[in-house]
């Protein structure tokens, strides 16, 4: 059968070897290859892997041996999910591979801004040292207060780190979560964005990229934060007012930034609308590689290979995220309990 793979910069070489050696044909395509491209590849092709890449309902209806969509990764918002469903095309994604791993880039962005680990190192390594001035106070975290926007399990992972492992006071907005399925976190719930954003030393983002949450992070938002509060995205860009952050981490509404995702990827020194944050002290600028470690990779490879043969085999494709855009499939799926 026919493969094709979007987004082949990420490497995954066990995938491609196994893909290949059970006999099908594997077609490679780098990122940000265009529709017309994408629909010559695709028009015969039984499987499609992606990333990044958009699927967009005109690939979906042009592929007419299309079996499955398979995101090797956990979002999803880049595939048109209903026109899969109207086709019979199966679509899955990967969520658990990474949960620990891009918590654990969460909180290395927070202690690094706690502790001005970036700028200190550039200060180093240039003049050699630096003596105790107020311009490397840093801060600490136990008895701060962390606001976690999405108490999914990468959020929920973020919160035992800062809480059980720094002892800072944990808050969540999560409007699909419980005040006692938070305590038993020693979380406590916030039922209003704008409280949270308020009351936090640290904003760290864990949402779901969607219709509800794209934005939802914006100038009121921003405005509401402590002037020496950091802001911590490793989501998705989108979820943020990107134009709004800029302004506020320009104008002082907030102290900084540790962001591993963007609006528009990949990043760039000049030409892009973040490419003015390079030059800010206080903002740690990441290239969306917060997932990607040995253990990550090994997982994500070794689950997508299992979805890929489920689709191509025939067999009912297993689902373990909650999404509720993917729980919508009726057909060629079974669901995780």
């Amino acid at each position: 059968m026919k493969i094709v793979r979007t987004d082949s910069e990420l490497q995954t070489p066990k995938l491609d070897a196994d893909l290949t050696a059970a006999g099908h044909d594997l077609v490679l395509l780098p990122g940000g290859v265009t529709e017309d491209v994408m629909l010559a590849a695709t028009r015969d092709a039984d499987l499609i892997l992606m990333c990044y890449t958009p699927i967009t309902k005109r690939m979906i209806g042009n592929a007419t041996r299309l079996k499955g969509i398979v995101k090797y990764g956990v979002g999803i918002d880049a595939i048109d999910i209903p026109a899969a469903i109207d086709a019979g095309v199966a679509v899955v994604n990967v969520p658990e591979y990474a949960e620990e791993t891009v918590a654990e880039g969460a909180f290395a962005l927070l202690i690094a801004l706690a502790k001005k680990l970036a700028t200190l190192n550039t200060h180093m390594t240039s003049q050699g040292w630096a003596w105790p001035e107020p311009t490397w106070l840093g801060s600490d975290i136990a008895g701060k207060t962390v606001g976690i926007v999405g108490l999914g399990k990468i959020g929920c992972s973020m919160a035992r780190m800062a809480g059980l492992g720094f002892r800072a006071n944990v808050i969540a907005y999560s409007p699909h979560t419980t005040a006692a399925e938070m305590a038993r976190l020693s979380v406590t719930k916030v039922d209003n964005l704008l409280d949270l954003m308020t009351q936090s030393d640290f904003v760290t983002i864990h949402a779901v990229l969607n219709d509800d949450t794209r934005g939802m992070i914006g100038e009121a938002e921003l405005r509401a934060m402590k002037p020496s509060a950091f802001l911590i995205n490793v989501s998705r860009g989108a979820i943020v007012d990107e134009a709004a952050l800029v302004r506020a981490i320009r104008e002082g509404w907030i102290s900084g930034a540790g962001l591993d995702v963007f609006s528009q990827e990949p990043l760039s020194k000049t030409g892009h609308p973040m490419s003015v944050l390079f030059d800010h002290p206080n903002v740690i600028l990441s290239p969306h590689l917060t997932f990607y470690t040995e253990d990550a990779m090994q997982r994500l490879e070794g689950e997508t290979l299992e979805r890929c043969f489920e689709v191509l085999e025939g067999r009912d494709v297993l689902i373990k995220s909650r999404d509720p855009r993917l729980r919508a499939q009726t057909k060629g799926v079974v669901f995780a309990d």
